[in-house]
């Protein structure tokens, strides 16, 4: 069969390819389709073609799976979340072992590595501790909408369109999201309606209402309300304010986030307090953390303190180690760590990260952990003591290789290594490799259905 673009075909999906594209080989020639399941028949519409490869658009679906499964969510199919809803979460897991594996092995290029089981999330549904809510002033309908003429396109508030800047889904309930979150997520919906104030336009960049972030501590049962906005109208998101303060107990925290900026993303240029405090307050194993509306937190909380268990148990300190976390966020590894280390020091670039991070110390009563703002490069030969242990918990682009350079040259005993992308993961411990083996990776899901899959690896150094 020869594919060539525009042109459709009847394809049977075999595999699942990391990114969580489904995966095709018509005479052995990889087409990659969203929206798939192995063993779906499908009808596709090339997209794109390329020498070795291409990507099709699904148009429908002519025999589904046998291990198709219907999504709780009937957003699944449409949002950018949870394009996984519909495959059993047993087998989420393998996949997501097994595109660890064959990152390691085919990006990485090392064999033999023992990757373990995955490290299931539990929950599955309603996990998320934050989310954050577009606003459109045109909605995107969804087909039944579409079929039905006396609904009409008006304001909306969720989540994109994948893909998409400017197409927003109506979203009336989110199944990643502690439920409460959706009754906050509709009394919004029906006051912005009501308030004569219109929506962000995403194109014209004219409008009112622009994001609301929720983030819920799961320990406390506190939730954050952020409503983000162009301009500022205090009278107007007061009343908003109230009538949720009044409505719900649990909302501790009611913020006003204002910004004029073009971006796509709620960042603020002032922050105005409408209710209750600045923040709430989550706790990982023993440790309590103060989370305003714009800090860096994990996303699921129950996961996360398996992620650094795992991470404690390969640093396996005893008490007398000098720990250096390279990138340590707002401390939460590092607190973590710093019962069974002699020290602990951070290095992070971002200034906000770091105040966040001596706050989180001092709210936990912890002297032995130290953090240093900066760029790894300028930090790091700065830094008296040597270290027994290493963590490095990068962004998803991974370590840049100068930054590998300077691990190397101060060849710590143990590094345990933190990932949120297999793939420079993989290309990361390649680069590593020539001084450290590989002892062991375990993945951890953080965010069950999706592709996404946390990894924790641990590195010994070469005699």
């Amino acid at each position: 069969m020869s594919i060539k673009k525009r042109k459709t075909y009847e394809l049977e999906i075999i595999d699942l390819a990391f990114g969580g594209k489904g995966l095709a080989k018509p005479d052995g020639f990889p087409v990659f389709i969203d929206k798939c399941v192995p063993g779906d028949l499908v009808f596709v519409k090339i997209t794109k073609k390329k020498k070795s490869w291409a990507e099709g658009k699904l148009i429908k679906i002519l025999k589904p799976s046998e291990l198709r499964r219907s999504g709780r969510c009937r957003y699944c199919n449409f949002c950018g979340g949870c394009k996984w809803q519909e495959l059993p979460y047993d087998l989420q897991l393998e996949y997501k072992k097994r595109h660890v594996t064959e990152s390691i092995e085919h990006i990485g290029r090392l064999k033999g590595v023992p990757v373990m089981d995955v490290i299931p999330s539990d929950p599955i549904f309603e996990y998320r501790n934050k989310m954050e809510f577009s606003c459109s002033s045109q909605r995107w309908l969804m087909p039944e909408e579409l079929e039905d003429e006396t609904i009409k396109k008006g304001f909306g508030i969720g989540l994109h369109v994948p893909g998409t800047f400017d197409k927003v889904i109506d979203i009336k309930q989110c199944e990643i999201m502690p439920a409460l979150g959706n009754e906050i997520l509709d009394d919004v919906r029906g006051f912005i309606k009501e308030s004569g104030l219109p929506a962000y336009h995403l194109r014209s960049h004219e409008g009112f209402w622009r994001f609301l972030m929720l983030r819920h501590s799961v320990a406390l049962d506190q939730w954050m309300v952020n409503i983000v906005t162009r301009d500022k109208n205090l009278d107007v998101v007061s009343k908003l304010g109230k009538q949720l303060a009044e409505k719900y107990p649990n909302i501790h925290s009611i913020v006003n986030n204002i910004t004029d900026s073009k971006s796509g993303v709620a960042l603020e240029k002032e922050e105005i307090l409408i209710h209750g405090q600045d923040h709430i307050t989550e706790k990982l194993g023993e440790f309590s953390f103060k989370i305003s509306a714009n800090s860096f937190f994990q996303t699921n909380t129950r996961t996360c303190q398996k992620l650094y268990a795992k991470v404690a148990e390969y640093a396996d300190l005893k008490g007398h180690e000098t720990v250096l976390d390279l990138y340590s966020g707002t401390g939460t590894i590092p607190l973590w760590l710093s019962g069974t280390a002699k020290t602990v020091q951070g290095i992070e670039i971002v200034s906000s990260a770091v105040i966040d991070a001596k706050k989180n110390a001092q709210l936990n009563k912890i002297e032995n952990c130290e953090f240093f703002e900066g760029d790894i490069k300028d930090v790091l030969p700065k830094l008296t003591q040597t270290p027994d242990v290493v963590i490095i918990d990068p962004p998803r682009v991974g370590m840049h290789k100068d930054v590998v350079s300077q691990v190397l040259s101060i060849h710590p005993e143990k590094i345990v290594y933190v990932s949120c992308n297999p793939a420079t993961l993989a290309r990361d411990l390649e680069m590593l490799s020539t001084r450290y083996g590989v002892e062991e990776i375990t993945p951890v899901d953080m965010f069950p259905h999706t592709y996404h899959i946390e990894s924790v690896a641990l590195l010994k150094r070469k005699l």
